[in-house]
C-alpha cells in the first residue's frame, strides 16, 4: 500500500462480510447477568471461595495430565468407533444400517473438504468434555441433506438467544463471518440445566479442581528449582546502594551455606517470609492421591483406564471393556448421539426412526479362541468350510473343500454338494 493510498483512506482491503443477513430480533448481549463464553472462562471462571487456589478454566485445568487422558480418552474412543446412520424398523423394532444417507460418508471418512471424520469427531468430543460445549457447523442443501460437518473453536463462537430460539456467531473454516441458527449447528452441552448453556464439570467441582491443580504447580515448582521460596524483610540503614547490596549479598550466602544447617543469621529488624508451601503440605496432598482418583470420578473413566493398577485388577480385560462401555462411554456417547441426531437429522427422519448409534462392537473385540467358541455354539456345529480356512491362511482351494462337515454325532446325510439329503426327503 502506498504512503499516500494510506493516507487518503484508498487501496485498503475490503472488510470481510457476513453470508448471512443479521438478525433483526432483539438478542440478549453479554453481561454480568448473562455473560459470553470467552468472558467466563478468561474472567473468574470456576474460581474457588478459598481466593489463594489457582482460577479452573478449561485451559488452565487440561495441563494436569489426568484431565487431559480422560478427555482424550473418551474423545478417542468415541470418535475411532463408527457412528452409524441407522432406522428402526416400526414393525419388527429392529435397527437396520442405512448406508446411502449422507451422513454415513460425513460422520466416517471425510466430514468436510480434506479433513477425516474421526478429527472433527474427536475435536467436538474433547471440547465437549473439557468444556461442557462442543460445536461443530451442519450447513443443509435444500432436500435437508448436510453437506458438511466443520468443528468450531470455542473461542470463535457466540451463542445469541431470540426467545426460544438460538443463533451462532462463529468463523468459519473458509474465514467467513457466520450467523447460523440452530438447525445448521451441532452443539453439544453438558450440564445445561436450561438445556442450552453448557457447563465445564472442571468448573462446576472447582474447589475439587483447583485443589489437585495447586498441589501440580507446587511440584512444578520444586521440581524446577527455580521457585520463590521466600522473601527477606532487611531494615534498611544502609549508609548508600553499594552496602545495600553486600548486606542482601550477605543474607543470600548465609541461606545457601551448608554450614549454617539452615539457620541464617538476621539482624534484629530483619525477617523472612517463606511463599511457598512446605514439604509437608506437599506429603498431605501427595498422600490423598487426590488429583488421579477425584478427577477420574468427575469423568466416569474407571482407574484402569487410567494405569491406576495400585490396587489392582479383579475383572479381566473383557470385563474390564464391558464395565467403562456401561459406566463411562455409554454416559458420554448416549449424549452425543442425541445432540448429533437433532443436528443432523432433520425432524422427518428422526419421525421416521433415523437414529445416530456408536458402533461399540469395535471396543468389545474378543480374542479367536473365545470369538469361534461362541459361533460354533451359536450355530450348533461347524461354521467355516475347509477352503475358506484355507484361504485365510493363504492357501489354495481343494477339491471338496466347500462342504460344510456336521459334527460327528449329527446322522446328516449330506451329498457332494453340500445338500442335506434327510431333508429333501
Amino acid at each position: 500500500m502506498s504512503l499516500l493510498g494510506r493516507i487518503l483512506g484508498r487501496d485498503q482491503a475490503p472488510a470481510t462480510q457476513r453470508m448471512e443477513p443479521p438478525v433483526m430480533a432483539a438478542v440478549e448481549p453479554s453481561g454480568t447477568i448473562a455473560p459470553e463464553g470467552w468472558i467466563v472462562d478468561g474472567w473468574g471462571a470456576g474460581q474457588s471461595r478459598v481466593k489463594t487456589l489457582p482460577r479452573v478454566t478449561p485451559d488452565i485445568a487440561q495441563r494436569h495430565a489426568t484431565v487431559f487422558a480422560c478427555c482424550n480418552i473418551i474423545a478417542g474412543d468415541l470418535s475411532k468407533v463408527p457412528l452409524n446412520v441407522m432406522e428402526r424398523n416400526k414393525t419388527t423394532g429392529r435397527l437396520v444400517p442405512v448406508k446411502e444417507h449422507a451422513l454415513h460418508y460425513l460422520l466416517n471418512v471425510e466430514s468436510t473438504f480434506g479433513v477425516p471424520s474421526i478429527m472433527t469427531r474427536f475435536n467436538a468430543v474433547y471440547s465437549f468434555g473439557l468444556r461442557g460445549n462442543g460445536y461443530a457447523y451442519a450447513p443443509r442443501d435444500g432436500g435437508g441433506q448436510p453437506l458438511l460437518i466443520e468443528y468450531v473453536h470455542n473461542d470463535r463462537c457466540n451463542i445469541l438467544r431470540d426467545g426460544r430460539a438460538r443463533f451462532y456467531d462463529f468463523e468459519d473454516g473458509a474465514g467467513t463471518l457466520r450467523r447460523s441458527p440452530a438447525r445448521s449447528m451441532v452443539h453439544l452441552r453438558y450440564l445445561a440445566s436450561d438445556g442450552w448453556t453448557g457447563r465445564s464439570p472442571l468448573s462446576v467441582a472447582a474447589e475439587s479442581v483447583g485443589l489437585a491443580l495447586a498441589g501440580q504447580e507446587a511440584a512444578a515448582r520444586t521440581a524446577s528449582g527455580t521457585q520463590v521460596r521466600g522473601a527477606v524483610k532487611l531494615e534498611d540503614n544502609f549508609a548508600d546502594e553499594e552496602a545495600k547490596t553486600r548486606g542482601i549479598k550477605r543474607i543470600r550466602a548465609m541461606m545457601n551455606d551448608p554450614a549454617a544447617e539452615g539457620w541464617p543469621v538476621l539482624g534484629a529488624n530483619d525477617d523472612i517470609i517463606t511463599l511457598d508451601i512446605t514439604a509437608a503440605d506437599q506429603e498431605l496432598l501427595s498422600s490423598r492421591k487426590f488429583d488421579r482418583e477425584q478427577l477420574a470420578a468427575i469423568y466416569r473413566v474407571p482407574p484402569s483406564k487410567l494405569q491406576m493398577l495400585e490396587f489392582g485388577v479383579k475383572a479381566n480385560g473383557q470385563q474390564q471393556a464391558i464395565d467403562y462401555k456401561t459406566d463411562c462411554l455409554t454416559h458420554w456417547g448416549n449424549m452425543v448421539q442425541d445432540f448429533m441426531e437433532v443436528g443432523l437429522l432433520t425432524r422427518a427422519e428422526r419421525e421416521r426412526g433415523l437414529q445416530l448409534v456408536h458402533d461399540y462392537d469395535a471396543l468389545m473385540e474378543a480374542t479367536t479362541k473365545e470369538r469361534y467358541e461362541a459361533n460354533a455354539k451359536a450355530v450348533g456345529g461347524p461354521w467355516k468350510t475347509v477352503n475358506e480356512m484355507r484361504r485365510e491362511e493363504g492357501k489354495e482351494d481343494i477339491e471338496g473343500g466347500d462342504i460344510l462337515y456336521p459334527p460327528s454325532n449329527m446322522t446328516r446325510d449330506a451329498g457332494t454338494d453340500g445338500s442335506n439329503k434327510e431333508a429333501d426327503k
